[in-house]
């Protein structure tokens, strides 16, 4: 017993795959000395490379072994059984190594894996940290671009400069120990020197007001007392001084001499004035004497035609006129006009005066107009306002229209010839009052096309109170060009051959070519504008130059746009008369090109914010198989739907 127990007990040896087991220390032996044995461990130890190579070794003995146990079994010999079983406890053994490397292979491949996944979080939980990184980012400049986009109700008031502010404001308002080094400090010193002065021009506007009130008063009295003397100074003018009858008389005294068509003219227009138009004025112009001598016979006519063929004998020897100054005098021949001229003056609302001058050339027995335009206030002529294109001869003689033909009385039937044409007062009668009021209305539409103009060349598209409502709070595409398109330019666009093939695209109408922008988008619109403006509306061809070019041909959406400014500008008319028609077009063109291009689909592949942010809000992006856009603004709701 003595030797057995003098003996060194032999090891007991744990296999496990992890850590030591707390529940297996504890059932041991205390006495025995217990050891751990790790592969996981033994995998950080051993050298992959190593274990291959020991792979490939043991896969060779194992090809060996096998060979050599199928040559003894192959033999049949009583001593190969030994043989046999030697070499399969090698096999087996060979078979243990590699279950091992098996079980080691494994083990790496788990840490490989386990690695890399811990990586990978590592990677995600950077990407994660850098978009929420760029996030911040792209909200930091919005908010950054709302600040520097920021506008101060204080920057639209005009106030008064520095130096007058710290000469005439008060210390206790200017501070200059403060305001002097702190800017913020001095414009909210300055704004309360402007609040301070409005109070005291509204309580000196009070007082205005009222002294005017008491002016008015007084007026009214006088204007009274005035109104009874009115009566009694006609009747003392009419029957003792006869100033209507001599200034009349001494009128139609001079109407006398004019040509049949003129007197026509001159007889109807006073009539209809009197009648009807109390802002309507007639007179007439010229000399008198020029005209009576016209229907003179020469005197001694017979006696100097001898004398005068001798003077041409001599004048012909010595000179003889060109074929150029033949034809410059048959020329003004023709073209001569009666001396004496009618004049009509045509008085708006807004005491704006068109002052028509009307001629009568003798021998072409036509009519002829000249007209010109005097503004209460004086206007900026804009550089594509398009109204003066005249040549030399129409500015000297004037316009032969065939309304003035008619207001003159003059008739030119086709069916039948006539030699010697009259002036028929029934005609100019028909057509006089109807004549007046579309002149008056022309002339209206065409200065409210002026300042619409002026406006526009500057990139500034005048919307009036009344009109607010048809467009939404915020605009971001602006119109930047606008000028005049000449007709030939016009014709040479490809997006406008559907208009001119139509026949809506003359050479009497005006064209203009408007640039929309926004962003890289560019929004071309060739405009034409009818001369009956605003009752025959303006026609806008439009071509998009943003991702290719989009025009009516190619795009559904861009011809939907093109309908809402030409086919429902009923709705952009605003008050009547609707002169303000094309800016309201223009408005809507700069509100349809927002919708079309926050409604379209950004490209996920480009990093970074969108280029065009929704801001419309829309019951629906697209409908149907063409993909159209929502371009029809509902007020007050404010949202944007299908038509």
């Amino acid at each position: 017993m003595s030797s057995d127990s003098s003996k060194k007990r032999k090891p007991k040896v744990i296999r496990t795959d992890g850590a030591p087991q707390e529940s297996k220390r504890s059932r041991a032996d205390p006495d025995q000395d217990v050891k751990y044995y790790s592969e996981e461990a033994e995998v950080e130890l051993r050298d992959p490379n190593k274990d291959y190579e020991l792979y490939k070794q043991t896969c060779q003995e194992l090809q060996r072994l096998m060979a050599e146990i199928q040559d003894l079994k192959s033999k049949g010999s009583k001593d190969s059984a030994v043989a046999i079983e030697e070499r399969r406890i090698q096999s087996c053994m060979h078979f243990m190594t590699l279950k091992k490397l098996n079980r080691l292979a494994h083990i790496r491949l788990k840490k490989g894996r386990d690695q890399t996944h811990e990586a990978k979080q590592k990677v995600d939980a950077y990407h994660l940290q850098l978009q929420n990184l760029l996030y911040e980012v792209m909200h930091l400049q919005k908010e950054i671009t709302k600040c520097l986009e920021f506008k101060s109700k204080h920057e639209e008031i005009d106030l008064v400069s520095v130096d007058e502010f710290y000469k005439e404001a008060p210390p206790e308002i200017s501070k200059p120990d403060i305001t002097l080094n702190e800017p913020h400090q001095q414009t909210l010193a300055r704004l309360d020197w402007e609040l301070e002065q409005r109070k005291r021009l509204a309580e000196k506007y009070k007082e205005c007001l009222a002294n005017k009130e008491k002016i008015l008063k007084e007026i009214e009295v006088k204007k009274e007392y005035l109104s009874s003397l009115q009566p009694r100074l006609n009747s003392i003018m009419q029957e003792y001084l006869f100033m209507p009858f001599d200034q009349a008389h001494k009128q139609y005294e001079t109407a006398r001499h004019l040509p049949p068509p003129l007197y026509v003219l001159f007889v109807q227009a006073n009539a209809y004035g009197q009648a009807c138009d109390k802002k309507l004025a007639v007179a007439i112009e010229g000399s008198v004497e020029e005209a009576k001598a016209l229907y003179k016979p020469p005197e001694d006519s017979q006696d100097d035609e001898s004398d005068s063929d001798a003077e041409e004998e001599q004048t012909t020897k010595r000179r003889r006129p060109t074929l150029g100054v033949q034809l410059d005098d048959k020329r003004k021949e023709m073209l001569k006009r009666h001396p004496l001229s009618v004049t009509i003056d045509l008085k708006c609302k807004d005491d704006s005066v068109l002052h028509l001058i009307f001629f009568y050339l003798i021998n072409l027995n036509v009519m002829t107009v000249k007209t010109k335009v005097t503004t209460a206030t004086e206007m900026t002529t804009p550089i594509s306002a398009g109204i003066l294109t005249l040549s030399d001869y129409v500015t000297d003689l004037g316009h032969p229209y065939m309304w003035v033909q008619k207001l003159g009385g003059l008739h030119f039937p086709k069916d039948q010839p006539q030699h010697t044409v009259t002036a028929d007062n029934s005609l100019s009668a028909s057509h006089m009052e109807m004549t007046m009021k579309l002149l008056r209305t022309r002339l209206q539409s065409r200065l409210a096309l002026h300042k619409q103009f002026a406006s526009l060349e500057h990139g500034i598209v005048p919307v009036s109170s009344e009109c607010q409502h048809l467009f939404p709070s915020k605009v971001v595409s602006r119109l930047v060009k606008w000028a005049a398109l000449p007709y030939e330019d016009y014709l040479e666009l490809s997006y406008t051959k559907d208009v001119v093939e139509a026949g809506l695209a003359e050479d009497t109408h005006l064209y203009y070519m408007a640039l929309v922008e926004r962003g890289t988008a560019k929004l071309q619109a060739a405009v034409v504008l009818n001369p009956g403006y605003s009752s025959m509306p303006p026609i806008f061809n439009l071509c998009l130059n943003w991702k290719g070019e989009k025009t009516n041909s190619n795009d559904d959406n861009i011809r939907a746009m093109e309908s809402e400014v030409n086919v429902c500008y009923k709705e952009l008319c605003g008050p009547r008369p609707g002169y303000q028609l094309l800016t309201n077009q223009l408005q809507r063109l700069c509100v349809v090109l927002d919708v079309y291009l926050e409604t379209e689909s950004h490209d996920t592949s480009v990093e970074g914010p969108k280029e065009f942010p929704q801001e419309k809000m829309c019951l629906r992006l697209v409908r149907g198989p063409n993909r159209m856009k929502p371009f029809k603004y509902n007020h007050p709701q404010g949202f944007f739907s299908h038509r």
